[in-house]
């Protein structure tokens, strides 16, 4: 017997609902896309016209049927959501940054104990293909002991006045946007840190939120560059990793973004495949012998994450994305605003 579908509502879809979300519920064979959130318009039906469209989100709570809502909408409202999300019985799926105080993310977490379900954030970004290759190098040993590990994202984004991420409401800027896919991958690779010690800023003309961050994360014998910026027209690396062995470098960004804008299923031939001018180089030594040369990146992969949100809800496995992971990143962020605004190193 066939196991039952998690019936799926989404609560917006703008951007992350169309490109990031409902791709991968739609076309999952263990999920159900069933109601969006649609506040005014109706883009839903042009592009799943058997998919029910509501205008608020405590319409969509008040279904009966649906079993898992993705909290998708502006940054401030994802404590309130989730909150009402998990009391109305749902389990929930949020995108980043799950939400801006610490504080709360333990309140939710709690909640989410207390009431059985399932809270899990979309850090979608452990599955690009960079960072999948990263882990793959790291794995293999060629590197040896890393000593020094940068990750960045470089953007060119004026200010646009008519989006709500450019209010200042909460902290809805780069820190908390970009940075907690960068925080959360080198907590990945390398746990909590010790301590932070950040710049955030406004770099460009007009700005009200912080477009700019240069963290240093503090760990006993590794260090530990995280930095990102809306004014940055040139790209310099997306990961540089030295080691007592090797160095790697990789350049470019995971290319199943684009692909979704473009309106490519995910799955198809060659999903995630980065071309070759995007493979990052490996210089090493390994039983005397030198090698300089690419290293062809691992295909990225964001269908994983709903594997792994099936896999907890329908045969108990721990969540992939876990909130102390999720937790640990949070501190860090809310840690470089504090560093920022003292000029000191800020532990943990």
């Amino acid at each position: 017997m066939a196991e039952q579908k998690i019936k799926t509502g989404v609560a917006a879809f703008g951007m992350s609902g169309s490109v990031f979300h409902a791709p991968f519920l739609d076309l999952h064979e263990g999920f159900e896309l069933c109601t969006v959130v649609e506040r005014s318009k109706n883009r839903l039906r042009q592009h799943y016209p058997y998919v029910k469209t509501v205008r608020s989100f405590d319409e969509l709570l008040a279904d009966p049927e649906l079993e898992l809502i993705v909290v998708n909408t502006p940054h401030p409202t994802h404590y309130e959501y989730c909150k009402a999300a998990l009391l109305a019985g749902k389990n929930v799926v949020v995108e980043k940054p799950f939400v801006f105080d610490p504080a709360q993310g333990e309140e939710l977490k709690a909640l989410a104990e207390k009431q059985g379900a399932l809270l899990t954030v979309y850090q979608n970004r452990r599955w690009d293909s960079d960072f999948l290759t990263v882990r793959k190098v790291l794995d293999s040993g060629l590197l040896g002991r890393v000593v020094e590990f940068y990750s960045a994202y470089q953007r060119y984004r004026p200010v646009n006045p008519t989006t709500w991420k450019e209010k200042a409401e909460g902290r809805t800027g780069v820190t908390y946007d970009l940075g907690s896919h960068i925080v959360d991958q080198i907590v990945q690779l390398f746990g909590r840190p010790q301590g932070v010690w950040a710049t955030v800023g406004k770099m460009r003309d007009g700005g009200q939120i912080d477009d700019y961050f240069n963290m240093r994360l503090i760990y006993p014998d590794v260090q530990v560059t995280a930095r990102a910026g809306f004014v940055m027209r040139e790209e310099t690396s997306r990961f540089t990793i030295h080691g007592t062995a090797g160095s790697f470098v990789k350049y470019g960004l995971d290319v199943q973004e684009e692909a979704l804008k473009r309106g490519e299923k995910p799955g198809s031939p060659g999903w995630g495949a980065e071309p070759e001018s995007q493979w990052g180089v490996l210089n090493t030594e390994a039983n005397g012998v030198h090698f300089r040369g690419k290293v062809e990146s691992v295909p990225g992969n964001y269908m994983a994450y709903y594997d792994a949100v099936y896999e907890t809800l329908r045969h108990g496995a721990a969540p992939t994305v876990g909130l102390d992971g999720v937790l640990d990143t949070l501190r860090v962020l809310d840690a470089a605003f504090r560093s920022s605004e003292t000029r000191q190193v800020v532990w943990l």
